[in-house]
């Protein structure tokens, strides 16, 4: 299996070169050269496996250049019941007679970046091997919040890579900072920045652009690679938990086999929700998939008008890991839905870049209208679902899965399908504490207490157990306590690696 660019313009590639790389040399993403198919009977027989023989069903068809003991290694070692304290990795919950929650939060760090990021850098690792690479590997990250921490966890101490974090000095929890500025590991190194996750996102993106950076690392022995979702490799771990939840249905006789489903996902870079995507093209029964905002919905005017306008004001909301503007992996989608059409996709991102919207043409936007609904929540309904779901059914959802739910509850509204849906939960309610106490509490249950004391408030409110990762988080020694201007993370970059 190779990999081309979205854009068209560089040579295949294998998997692990894609996975080392990153991002193609023309800007553009890896996608594979075909989208591999499973059958009703291929299906049904995953109803039978563990979480990691699913996985490994997956895999094994995109990451073709691994052999099946490496790939098996990666699986076993990413995906441990002692990792995700549940044998399930990712566990479905039913919630309503039709409605489950997949709850992909059981990992390190609390939240379903992990679900990739547990992998990634076993991928990396052999990668590195099988191409020949000569020189260290820095992962650069831009992160609204969750993907940092994960990522930092993953690649702690791997050899072969360094990797510096930048996230929003303001625009992430408490727990979220925490996290990422008290991680230990000789490799790692998070770093504030002034201003927005796009402010963020962009920085990291004009330095992997940037010429002179690169050949400065080249002499030195560096050579820069992403764990961000624009990675092969952070994305196709995720089409696995959409093939898992269907077989867990399956399993537990909620659906028969061929039955279609829906999937609702909380969106910012549009890499979970692509995901689902691949796994409907793959020949996963899918009906709709509901695609969640919060007040940022430039992806829900996108869906909905075919008109994508960064334009507009960035607003900080209760579920911070959706404040995203540019949803990068959306680049993916255009081109698997214009069969390939890199020159339009190129021309799109083009006027992105330039002027900060593009219009697709009427029948893209038909198509991806036939697969996607979009619908966007407020903090004032993320509070009110969170409020009402706990009261009906004793459930805590964080903010992030809130907005799922109450953007599905819209979508029945406005089109009367009831067809079985799962819910994609995105992250433990323990990592946004104060707006889920406030929520199923009120105000006063959170006055004058850190989200670090309130975290035992949920936990005897809710009866629920503190995640272990975030269990001691606030007594942990601060090591990281750079902040910089995003003109100014490239200095910072040669800075870490001292060149």
């Amino acid at each position: 299996m190779l990999y081309r660019s979205t854009r068209g313009n560089c040579s295949n590639v294998s998997s692990a070169e894609a996975i080392k790389r990153g991002l193609a040399a023309d800007g553009g993403l890896f996608v594979p050269e075909k989208i591999i198919h499973f059958d009703k009977d291929q299906i049904l027989k995953m109803s039978e496996m563990t979480y990691q023989e699913r996985a490994l069903n997956i895999l094994e068809g995109y990451l073709d250049d691994y052999t099946l003991g490496e790939l098996t290694d990666c699986v076993n070692q990413a995906y441990t019941a002692q990792k995700f304290e549940t044998e399930a990795i990712a566990p479905l919950h039913k919630l309503y007679d039709s409605v489950s929650v997949l709850e992909l939060w059981h990992g390190p760090t609390s939240a379903f970046k992990d679900m990739a990021l547990q992998i990634l850098p076993h991928f990396l690792v052999k990668a590195l091997k099988k191409t020949g690479e000569k020189e260290e590997i820095v992962i650069l990250v831009a992160t609204s919040g969750d993907t940092g921490k994960a990522a930092l966890e993953g690649f702690k101490d791997v050899e072969g890579t360094k990797i510096i974090v930048f996230f929003p000095s303001e625009g992430v929890s408490q727990v979220q900072r925490m996290q990422m500025v008290t991680q230990e590991g000789g490799n790692v190194c998070s770093i504030a920045v002034e201003g927005n996750f796009d402010d963020a996102q962009n920085g990291v993106k004009r330095i992997f652009g940037d010429e002179a950076v690169a050949a400065l690392l080249h002499e030195n022995g560096y050579k820069f690679s992403s764990a961000n979702s624009i990675n092969w490799g952070r994305l196709v771990p995720q089409i696995v938990y959409y093939f898992s939840a269907y077989a867990d249905m399956l399993r537990n006789k909620e659906i028969e086999i061929g039955e279609k489903i829906n999937f609702v996902v909380p969106t910012g870079n549009f890499g979970n929700i692509l995901a689902a995507y691949y796994a409907m093209q793959m020949g996963l029964p899918v009906n709709k998939l509901i695609c969640a905002s919060n007040d940022n919905n430039v992806l829900t005017d996108f869906i909905n008008s075919g008109v994508y306008d960064r334009n507009r004001e960035f607003k900080k909301t209760l579920s911070p890991s959706m404040d995203i503007l540019i949803s990068s992996n959306l680049e993916r989608l255009l081109y698997l839905i214009t069969d390939g059409n890199s020159e339009a996709v190129s021309g799109w991102m083009g006027k992105l870049k330039n002027d900060g919207v593009y219009s697709v043409d009427q029948e893209t936007k038909k198509k991806i209208q036939s697969v996607f609904w979009a619908g966007s929540s407020n903090d004032s309904d993320t509070l009110k679902t969170i409020e009402s779901v706990y009261a009906e059914t004793g459930y805590v959802l964080d903010t992030h899965t809130a907005v799922a739910v109450d953007v599905y509850d819209k979508y029945v509204i406005s089109t009367s399908d009831v067809t079985k849906a799962v819910i994609v939960s995105t992250a433990s309610p323990f990592k946004f504490n104060e707006s889920v106490v406030k929520a199923i509490a009120g105000e006063e249950a959170v006055a004058g207490k850190t989200e670090f004391e309130l975290l035992s408030v949920l936990s005897e409110k809710s009866g629920l157990a503190i995640p272990a990762p975030l269990k001691e988080l606030d007594r942990k020694p601060v090591l990281h306590k750079e902040i910089c201007r995003p003109m100014d993370m490239a200095e910072k970059v040669k800075q870490v690696l001292k060149v």
